[in-house]
């Protein structure tokens, strides 16, 4: 389905039309975070699941505050120049799994190119601190590229985070508009270091569809991730969430995602989320725990 425009953005099909949860819940998690002053992708990047997920008490935790020094055109994290990282945000992280009773996490990042290490290190201590604080917890965490840094990626791996995720985001032909900032290749080479460093760590990547991407392109990319050793796979609508960013191109159909599900699990993928509302973290914890299954969310 072509996307039909009103004024600079688009009308959404009925597939990706929402009902708001009950409020008390949501506003509860809200108001926990901003008093740990801590801050989740969820709300800074508009992700339409938000409500969805405070109301069942969950999110996912971004660290190394909430501005980014890449200006990727899909995003709507503040861009500009960050703050000093805050060395007790690991801490703050941790005693808010504790709080919230987390038995698996999801932790992110803005891109922090102004940092030496890209900010590895924060990644790291929050993982040691999420251990420290809740044993036996599964902890996932979504990083940049470092800049293809190795040594940084190592200090994230050796840290032993159960899952690693870092989305290709879309297809090689796109980068230019849609990740100017990034490098196709420099993403896939980040997965295949994962893989030969770590074998016990699940690999973890995803792509939004809607962008202008053909199907062959998308099949090449996937193509692309198996070879670097990726074995978990979310595919999710893009969703233009600020009038600046790109627009969409195509509305795809949940039958679609449906389709590319099972394409993605005959390829070889272990685990696959596919659907207009998936993202890298939406049910995280129970597409985790299923480790050989696959699931649609429509």
């Amino acid at each position: 389905m072509k996307a039909l425009r009103t004024g600079m953005f688009v009308r959404k099909p009925s597939w990706l039309r929402r009902g708001v949860p009950a409020a008390p819940a949501h506003d509860r998690l809200r108001s926990f975070l901003d008093d740990g002053r801590l801050h989740t992708v969820c709300r800074e990047a508009r992700c339409p699941n938000c409500e969805e997920c405070f109301a069942r008490g969950t999110a996912t935790f971004m660290i190394l505050g909430n501005t980014c020094t890449r200006r990727c055109r899909f995003c709507a994290v503040h861009q500009g120049e960050p703050s000093p990282p805050d060395p007790d945000e690991p801490r703050r992280v941790a005693e808010a799994a504790v709080q919230m009773s987390l038995d698996y996490v999801v932790v992110t990042s803005v891109t922090r190119d102004d940092l030496a290490d890209g900010g590895a290190g924060a990644f790291a201590e929050t993982i040691r601190a999420l251990r420290a604080r809740r044993p036996g917890i599964r902890i996932e965490v979504l990083i940049p590229d470092f800049r293809g840094d190795e040594t940084a990626l190592r200090t994230v791996i050796d840290a032993r985070p159960d899952v690693l995720n870092h989305n290709l985001e879309t297809v090689l032909r796109l980068y230019p508009e849609v990740r100017p900032e990034a490098v196709y290749a420099r993403s896939l080479e980040l997965l295949s270091r994962v893989g030969r460093r770590a074998p016990d760590v699940a690999v973890k990547s995803g792509l939004m569809l809607g962008l202008g991407e053909r199907p062959d392109e998308l099949e090449a990319a996937l193509t692309d991730l198996l070879a670097a050793g990726c074995g978990i796979l979310t595919l999710g609508q893009y969703l233009q969430p600020r009038k600046d960013c790109l627009p969409v191109a195509r509305f795809v159909p949940p039958a679609e995602f449906d389709a590319w599900r099972k394409a993605a699990l005959g390829m070889g993928f272990r685990r696959v989320a596919a659907g207009p509302l998936v993202r890298s973290s939406y049910h995280a914890e129970e597409l985790d725990a299923q480790r050989s299954e696959s699931w649609t969310v429509t």
